[in-house]
């Protein structure tokens, strides 16, 4: 039977990934100014950015509902399909819980928690659609996929931790510790969790060189099938630095691909935030 891949949209995926490996998107909401939105299709991350700034608060977010899922999982199911679909941990939304519940009810849907967000959840997705273009089974890429997530490192450095503050991710000392100091934390998913990393101090553009350069140099346990540099609002010149640095370290990538984060991790770190993430062999 035919295999259809979807995720929720916190994936970060870009158009042109999605239209090439025909993934469907299940839009998470964000709710700003007590108007919910669908995220990726009536809300951007500049919408947040220009909400933050007039307001001085976050929008909140809210996940995709259990009618949602029964809505798209049937379509598919209708047109002869069996689905996997892909959300974000189930750590931080009850999206995937939503999911489950309406693939029970449907039948011939396998849901995947990423243990992951943003491109970490993207690179699960692009590899159980590659794996539904070689004919493999609903099921063989459910366990698959399910057993890579265990494999994927994902993390990202961030310039100011203003929204982290707003958010309630952090204490208003620690806020003005970390301004006063100039210091730039790395956020690392583990566990499916965001935790703190190590705390960088200096510019965001040596910053974000420095990272990349201990997250990859010396390391013979990387898969180089493809790393995403995924980022809010960061310049061209400090993402093409990013891309180069990488070459310099590992030039056997065979894909780095740049992707703009979503709502999600807008949310959550603000602009100039820059991640590398990809897959441990």
């Amino acid at each position: 039977m035919k295999v259809k891949i979807i995720s929720d949209s916190t994936c970060d995926l870009s158009k042109e990934l999605l239209e090439k490996y025909e993934i469907s998107i299940v839009p998470l909401y964000v709710v700003m100014n007590d108007e919910t939105k669908r995220d990726g299709l009536e809300v951007a991350p500049e919408d947040i950015y220009s909400y933050v700034d007039k307001n001085g608060k976050l929008p909140s977010t809210s996940a995709a509902n259990i009618g949602d899922y029964l809505d798209v999982f049937k379509y598919w199911r209708e047109q002869g399909y069996e689905i996997v679909h892909f959300d974000i941990s189930s750590d931080f939304s009850s999206t995937h819980h939503n999911a489950c519940m309406a693939a029970e009810e449907v039948g011939g849907v396998y849901v995947v928690d990423s243990r992951n967000l943003s491109t970490g959840q993207g690179l699960a997705v692009l590899h159980g659609a590659e794996m539904a273009q070689d004919g493999k089974s609903a099921k063989e890429i459910y366990e698959e996929c399910t057993a890579l997530t265990l494999k994927i490192e994902a993390s990202f450095v961030v310039d100011s931790i203003d929204y982290l503050y707003k958010g309630g991710r952090c204490s208003a000392l620690a806020a003005f510790g970390a301004n006063l100091l100039k210091l730039k934390p790395c956020i690392e998913v583990k566990d499916g969790k965001m935790n703190p990393g190590k705390k960088y101090r200096g510019n965001i553009s040596r910053v974000m060189l420095n990272y990349v350069e201990e997250r990859l140099r010396g390391r013979d346990d990387i898969d180089k099938s493809r790393i995403f540099i995924t980022h809010t609002k960061c310049s061209e010149e400090d993402v093409e630095a990013v891309r180069q640095k990488i070459l310099e370290i590992c030039p056997d990538f065979k894909e780095i691909l740049e992707t703009t984060a979503g709502c999600t991790v807008t949310t959550h770190c603000g602009p100039n935030t820059l991640g590398i993430l990809f897959i441990r062999k």
